[in-house]
């Protein structure tokens, strides 16, 4: 096993091999002293923040030298506010009760016993993502909160940077005294070692791929163990005829807030033939003047000569950018079957003012999460609730929705019997 610098190594099979062994110890430790590792983490982030910001610039130079994508650079680029946030998440998320050992109540009872069920660890989760350095954080803030070893593999494009939040977080983690080898990161970014981790399913539970479409569809046909797909961008709205202008554009405008990852970003609308031209054209104007790239279907491009025409394979995909496109459908029915068709599966939206259609929405759209006449704009750390996000998954398997501690759990189910025969 090469280690580069305290765990950051280029084998990733002793790398799981040792977060199995940890996993063991882990999921028996107190929420007490997880809590106070995860406070730990953000304290050793604020410490460290000028080491890591440095180490941004690195991978940030070196990054544009080699022509990495603007998309991809916006999303390494860390700033000061970015890294702030991830402290902030890690302390709110210290704060939170303690989900393992959370008992609930069974479906079924058993003569003579009582029965129950509670929350309990994976085990092993790894984390491949591309960019967004700052997401190693919150990753192991979730995972050594729920009592889940993490191993880490992030991509070469933000090497320093990673290497230097791992750095940080092995601090706290020694700090307080957590088993070791909780917290593994693999360094080196050849794909080979990709497939080498993500096929340990002798050791490892759970696989987030976080990044582009292309890296989490890679990760699902290549990995032997159960993989959690996480979705971003190619959301849908359907603006109905009684529906407002300015709700819709707001909601475009304010789901793409969520920078440098656009998860719930508003990327296609559809909009009934009745809709008014000037309405159309007002919206248009709205958004082209805050940066948007406007295309549309074949009737709207040939009315409208300003639209790009929009190719027939771009309803499926995500731009992950300021561009949205515009499609007319004939009713309400035919916007829910294209969306159930071609939308991403994660969140989709209404903006109507009638009940009858926003049932009929919510009921028929088949995604994890429906939006009516509300901002789908996704945020890690919401103001109101107990949940801390790390993004939105759009699978029917493990879970569906935003991926948070619950989601880093499995049940147990507890017989305990009274010694009748």
């Amino acid at each position: 096993m090469t280690t580069d610098f305290l765990g950051l190594t280029s084998d990733p099979i002793a790398a799981v091999q040792a977060a199995h062994r940890a996993s063991i110890h882990l999921s028996t430790t107190r929420g007490v002293l997880r809590s106070q590792a995860v406070y730990a983490m953000a304290e050793a982030l604020k410490q460290a923040q000028n080491d890591i910001l440095e180490a941004n610039t690195l991978d940030l130079e070196a990054s544009r030298e080699m022509a990495v994508p603007d998309l991809i650079l916006e999303w390494l680029k860390l700033t000061p506010e970015r890294l702030q946030t991830a402290i902030q998440l890690l302390k709110r998320l210290s704060e939170l009760p303690d989900p393992i050992g959370r008992v609930m109540d069974a479906a079924y009872q058993i003569d003579h016993c009582q029965t129950y069920s509670q929350l309990m660890p994976l085990g092993v989760i790894a984390m491949i993502y591309e960019a967004f350095p700052e997401l190693a954080a919150v990753a192991a803030g979730l995972c050594i909160k729920t009592g889940n070893s993490l191993v880490l593999k992030g991509s070469g494009e933000a090497s320093h940077s990673n290497a230097a939040i791992a750095q940080a977080l092995w601090s706290a983690i020694e700090k307080v005294g957590l088993p070791e080898g909780c917290l593994q990161a693999v360094a080196s970014d050849h794909s080979t070692l990709v497939r080498d981790l993500i096929v340990q399913d002798q050791y490892l539970n759970l696989i987030i791929p976080y990044g582009r479409p292309s890296l989490v569809q890679q990760i699902v046909r290549q990995a032997t163990a159960p993989v959690l797909k996480s979705a971003m961008g190619n959301c849908y709205l359907y603006w109905s005829p009684s529906g407002s202008l300015e709700a819709v554009r707001w909601m475009i405008l304010d789901s793409h807030q969520s920078e440098p990852d656009p998860v719930n970003a508003i990327e296609k609308i559809l909009i009934h033939p009745s809709q008014n031209p000037s309405s159309l054209l007002m919206l248009w104007d709205s958004l082209r003047e805050k940066g948007f790239e406007l295309r549309g279907d074949g009737i709207l491009s040939a009315e409208f000569p300003d639209l790009r025409l929009a190719e027939e394979g771009e309803w499926q995909q995500a731009y992950l950018a300021k561009v949205i496109a515009f499609k007319l459908v004939a009713s309400l029915d035919d916007a829910i079957a294209w969306i159930n068709l071609n939308s991403s599966g994660h969140a989709d939206c209404l903006v109507t003012e009638s009940y009858q259609e926003s049932r009929q929405f919510a009921l028929g759209i088949n995604s994890a999460s429906t939006y009516i006449n509300a901002s789908p704009r996704f945020s890690r750390n919401p103001k109101r609730g107990d949940s801390i996000f790390l993004g939105m998954s759009n699978q029917k398997g493990h879970r569906r929705g935003p991926i948070s501690v619950e989601t880093l759990t499995t049940v147990k189910h507890i017989i305990q019997g009274t010694g009748q025969f």
